[in-house]
């Protein structure tokens, strides 16, 4: 049995561990509320532009037809967008994203698929795809806990090039669905080209007036509309983060503190010990006397 300091001890560092998970657990909390508030702000957005998009892409006004709206017959060169977190500690967060994008990327090398080019949102989906030695073409870490469209812009801009160029025939996105506090949802969704499930159908016949020409306007609108996917699977993704980071350092604390009621009981019971074992050596001592 361990002595009385050495249980001691274990209990002093149980106690500073516990601390510090019980901090993390208030920040999480704290940050999970403003995460939660910007997805929800952004989500508006997303769905006017989506709208949009819709009514554009079934304008008759014009013969022209964006590439992202061009559907491929055959699906050869994949690129995916993960988003993923910088930080560890929110439980099986990553671990669930980064098995979906697995099983993706194996059932695309199943189908036939030549090529798999990888754009890489956090920290963690970076260091996995290096592991799996998948074709990183571009990364973005470190975006804080505020999600800013100039500093995603560039990499993911490498993938939308890529596609309209012809040289990937479809792209996806890969990120945690913000459901509620204690449920995230990874999902794999086509970020092109734009389907019909994706875009949604308009209601009813819109009619625009173009300046200063529609293809122009059709370029632009269908790029902000993807940004706009991608902002807004980010933002989820963060929400779910601080969210499954609560989650995950409530549970570290009420199990620290389950195991600091039994090291307690542990030391008390050693210590009984001891004062049992002294008061017997008093007696049997006085005894020989």
């Amino acid at each position: 049995m361990a002595s009385g300091k050495e249980i001691r001890t274990k209990i002093k560092s149980v106690q500073n561990t516990r601390k510090i998970t019980k901090a993390m657990e208030m920040v999480a909390a704290s940050k999970m509320r403003k995460a939660q508030d910007r997805m929800r702000a952004a989500r508006p957005y997303a769905e006017k532009i989506r709208r949009l998009a819709a009514n554009l892409s079934q304008a008759n006004v014009t013969d022209y037809k964006h590439a992202f709206l061009v559907q491929k017959d055959q699906v050869k060169r994949v690129g995916l967008i993960l988003v993923t977190t910088d930080k560890g500690l929110c439980g099986g967060l990553n671990t669930n994203i980064q098995r979906v994008a697995l099983n993706a990327m194996k059932g695309w090398d199943a189908s036939g698929a030549t090529e798999i080019q990888a754009c890489c949102i956090g920290n963690k989906g970076f260091g996995f795809m290096q592991r799996l030695g998948a074709k990183v073409v571009s990364h973005v870490v470190q975006l804080g806990d505020t999600p800013h469209l100039e500093k995603m812009i560039g990499p993911v801009k490498i993938m939308l090039d890529a596609f309209q160029n012809g040289e990937l025939d479809a792209v996806y996105v890969a990120y945690t669905r913000f459901i509620n506090t204690m449920k995230q949802e990874p999902v794999l969704e086509q970020l092109l080209p734009l389907t019909g499930e994706k875009l949604g159908t308009p209601e009813g016949s819109w009619d625009y007036l173009y300046e200063p020409d529609p293809q122009v306007v059709i370029d632009e609108m269908l790029v902000r509309y993807v940004e706009a996917l991608v902002y807004q699977a980010v933002a989820e993704n963060m929400a779910s983060e601080q969210s499954a980071r609560m989650v995950a350092m409530k549970a570290a604390s009420d199990n620290a503190k389950n195991v600091i009621g039994e090291l307690q009981l542990v030391y008390n019971k050693t210590r009984q010990a001891a004062i049992t074992k002294e008061l017997s050596e008093i007696v049997g001592g006085a005894a020989a006397v």
